[in-house]
């Protein structure tokens, strides 16, 4: 593992090619052996959801340290502000999962047997919003066709539409993981442009599809 000051890890990010490949590599490295002591009592280590947990923490927390380089602003050392960002992204995934393993409570049921759940009701999207969505599908599929590459767009529908991890989207791409994470760091800035040409945010984008 290279010893790196706080400029050093800056310097080798932003660079390019094999200097920037190998500084990710060791960064993933340090992140990786970090989760188990961060989750210790919240998760176990040995589980099946701790391995894929930790994949996608990693990979998340690698795309954004490259995305807020500029912030870090040198109070602590590099892998300490790294290591923050990992903790946190691993907390709220995992708050996240427990959410969504809650049972839902029992549907209140009426009388009348032909009656809606009211639950069910209440959660469906209504003409307006299912407009919305349809607008909003289109215009984000056309936002992937015109900025990003072939490659970007491949790496994308890999990792964030079938679920698959980093290391089985290079396999298909014959590339090295760490240029997937470079390529996904790229994408997202495209597409981070191209939302704020249109004046949109990924917060509107998301809030309609609730």
């Amino acid at each position: 593992m290279t010893q790196r000051t706080n400029d050093e890890w800056l310097n080798d990010l932003r660079a390019s090619g094999d200097r920037q490949a190998h500084a990710l590599e060791e960064l993933r490295a340090l992140i990786l052996r970090g989760l188990p002591y961060a989750l210790a009592g919240k998760l176990d280590r040995n589980s099946p959801e701790f391995k894929a947990l930790a994949e996608e923490v990693t990979q998340e927390t690698l795309l954004r340290v490259l995305d807020y380089l500029d912030s870090f602003e040198g109070r602590s050392a590099f892998t300490t502000w790294v290591h923050k960002i990992a903790v946190r992204e691993a907390l709220g995934q995992l708050r996240r999962r427990r959410w969504r393993d809650v049972p839902l409570p029992e549907m209140e049921m009426s009388d009348n047997p032909d009656a809606t759940p009211r639950e069910m009701s209440d959660n469906q999207p209504g003409p307006e919003a299912l407009t919305m969505r349809k607008d909003l599908l289109q215009r984000v599929n056309c936002m992937l066709a015109d900025e990003l590459t072939d490659k970007q767009r491949q790496a994308v529908d890999g990792l964030a539409m079938q679920g698959l991890s980093v290391e089985i989207v290079a396999d298909q791409m014959n590339m090295k993981p760490n240029a997937i994470y470079k390529l996904l760091h790229d994408a997202r800035q495209r597409l981070k442009k191209r939302l704020q040409a249109e004046g949109l945010s990924a917060a509107q984008i998301l809030s309609v599809f609730e």
